[in-house]
């Protein structure tokens, strides 16, 4: 091509080029480097599903249930830009989600479109086999970095997972806590290793940092929440974050760690003081929604700004989601005999973590009417939900003891018996409510020193004579904490679980009041 001829061709390019509307649009050379992430999380959701009555609060009148928190969250998916969604475990607990298996509480999670969550210790309530089935059905990554099949190197869940959205790239590693992994039946974990998860965490930071523009951990470790609906109100009840605070501080690297299991609450972030990071947590069931917007410089990898909060779901601000609603409705229509009458209760029977409670002095009656001991032992921690004065449906039982435990019958020498309570006076997983027996104990002595004085039927508990105690199986193996039941001389499981006795107990003894005070008795 002559010259002349050439110089108006590439002339007549170059118009073309400069004035596409589709190639303006390509990125600037000079790119704004600076991008504003939200992200926002749950933990220990435990299926409560519906909006409970907030008689702790003076600012709103309901609060929490599930639809309501996924109107919340779509619109700040709506408001904010980059809106990521996470959630530290413990999904599990609750009728419907033990009639399913575990099926419905991931079904709710695919509707509301999470990004990735870790696992949590209930999510082994229904066996290590069926989780294993039920977290491989959806499409987010279920995540535990420490959890391997026992005896082998072979990882029980997916360890990592990049998310990216707007060209925004998170790595998010998920890991269970050892001592959280103690907080269900041992049978039930049986077949997955709880490693420690420092030296994995590193491994996968280090791995991940160069490949994306944050880091988050999702935790579920730490001490086991106290089970009292209303803690968020109760500041000696509340447990601390210690374990996430220490991981957070001997791994360099991790932009933000969202926890679980203790649910305890973070109202702004704790930025640890050696590294940086960014730490949350709410109070658990759903109650709050976990905030934290950040303003990212994608050209360092640094976090310039944040704003963190842990934003109230109020059931009256925000209306139920149709299509969460929808789909929860689609599964209570499969079981409608749990919303079926089961009984009258004469007073509202609630639960207490640390102290005697009208519910736990129930339950533990019933342990002894459906075996005949003389005395009746049932944790604090497996007490989920108060019942009503007035009717109570089949669902309400099921919800209040939402596990799969059978009773058992334990033969213990009176000195072991002393440690067990002992170790319920400890409070590190609630003190043990009991039938057939009288302790006056002193909550400031020492733990392991706390009884004054037990008895049982007027008698002096004797350590060297033997007693036939009922209690719920996760005690007879031994689980969650109160290792002195491996002492047990015997164990006899009764072919009934415990939700069964709960559910014949109200059938035969309607109407059901509050069974008699002054079991554990606290001195001064």
């Amino acid at each position: 091509m002559p010259p002349g001829r050439l110089k108006g061709f590439l002339f007549a390019i170059s118009l073309v080029i400069f004035s596409s509307p589709y190639l303006l649009a390509v990125e600037s050379p000079h790119p704004q480097t600076q991008k504003t992430v939200t992200l926002i999380f749950t933990n220990d959701f435990e299926s409560a599903y519906d909006p409970i009555d907030a008689f702790w609060r003076e600012d709103v009148t309901r609060i929490g249930g599930i639809a309501h928190l996924a109107t919340l969250i779509d619109q700040i998916r709506r408001d904010e830009e980059n809106v990521f969604l996470f959630d530290a475990g413990d999904i599990y607990t609750g009728t419907l989600a033990k009639l399913t298996k575990g099926e419905l509480p991931f079904e709710l999670m695919i509707s509301m479109q999470y990004d990735a969550m870790s696992i949590g210790n209930h999510e082994f309530e229904y066996g290590w086999q069926e989780f294993a089935r039920q977290k491989d059905r959806v499409a987010f990554p279920v995540l535990g970095a420490n959890l391997f099949y026992k005896g082998s190197d072979h990882p029980y869940a997916q360890p990592y997972a990049i998310v990216e959205r707007s060209g925004i790239r998170i790595g998010v590693i998920g890991i269970l806590g050892q001592d959280a992994a103690t907080a269900l039946i041992p049978s039930n974990i049986a077949g997955v290793e709880v490693r420690d998860p420092k030296p994995l965490v590193k491994q996968y930071v280090k791995m991940l940092r160069p490949q994306v523009d944050l880091v988050v951990l999702l935790t579920h470790q730490g001490k086991t929440a106290p089970m009292q609906t209303d803690d968020e109100a109760h500041e000696e009840l509340q447990r601390d974050i210690q374990a996430d605070i220490e991981l957070a501080g001997v791994v360099e690297g991790i932009d933000v760690l969202f926890g679980g299991h203790a649910d305890a609450g973070t109202r702004t972030p704790i930025v640890h003081k050696d590294t940086g990071t960014l730490i949350m947590q709410t109070y658990g069931q759903g109650y709050h929604l976990g905030y934290l917007q950040l303003l990212l410089d994608k050209s360092t990898g640094k976090v310039k700004s944040y704003d963190g909060k842990l934003i109230t779901v109020d059931s009256d601000r925000y209306s139920a989601h149709p299509q969460l609603l929808a789909k929860l409705e689609l599964y209570r229509a499969r079981y409608p005999e749990i919303y079926a009458s089961a009984g009258t209760a004469e007073h509202g029977l609630t639960r207490q973590y640390n102290l005697e409670s009208d519910l736990g002095n129930l339950f533990a009656d019933i342990l002894r009417d459906a075996t005949g001991t003389n005395i009746g032992l049932m944790p604090s921690g497996a007490l989920r939900k108060d019942l009503p004065k007035g009717s109570i449906r089949r669902v309400d039982l099921l919800d209040a003891f939402p596990f799969t435990d059978r009773i058992a019958i334990v033969e213990l020498s009176g000195d072991t018996l002393l440690k067990v309570m002992e170790q319920g006076l400890s409070l590190e997983r609630g003190i043990l409510q009991v039938s057939g027996l009288q302790v006056h104990y002193n909550p400031n002595n020492e733990i392991g020193s706390r009884i004054l004085s037990a008895s049982s039927g007027g008698i002096p508990i004797d350590p060297l004579s033997n007693y036939r105690v009922s209690t719920v199986e996760i005690l007879a193996q031994a689980g969650d904490k109160f290792v002195q039941f491996s002492q047990a001389s015997d164990i006899v499981y009764a072919n009934v679980t415990f939700a069964e006795a709960l559910a014949n107990y109200f059938d035969s003894h309607t109407p059901v009041s509050a069974p008699q005070r002054g079991r554990l008795i606290p001195v001064p």
